[in-house]
């Protein structure tokens, strides 16, 4: 799989609506055949700093998520809420969901 982790600072005065200002654009990229994950969170330190964490099947559903016409969209229409450029991790990734944890597994039987 395709695994991307980025980190958007947002304009202060955005920072409480970012949720709503990307929602359709999440809301169309969760959809997408290939997105095995599309999921915003917010710093603990800094309330402008989202954190996207996605990840699709493979390379073709990546460059098919980067030509969509919702992505074209949200290049054009996310960077005037933004401060700074996103930062990116990118990786492929031989697997094709989340792991599990060994360092801090929890019994399962209650």
């Amino acid at each position: 799989m395709i695994f991307i982790t980025a980190k958007f600072s947002v304009r202060p005065e955005d920072a409480e609506k970012w949720p709503e200002i990307t929602a359709e654009f999440t809301a169309a990229t969760r959809a997408e055949p290939g997105c095995l994950w599309f999921d915003w969170s917010r710093s603990l330190d800094d309330p402008t700093e989202y954190v996207l964490v996605e990840a699709f099947r493979d390379g073709e559903a990546g460059a098919s998520h980067v030509q969509s016409a919702h992505f074209r969209e949200a290049q054009r229409t996310l960077p005037r809420h933004l401060a700074a450029t996103p930062r990116i991790v990118n990786m492929d990734v031989p697997q094709d969901d989340w792991s599990l944890l060994g360092e801090m597994s929890v019994d399962e039987q209650a």
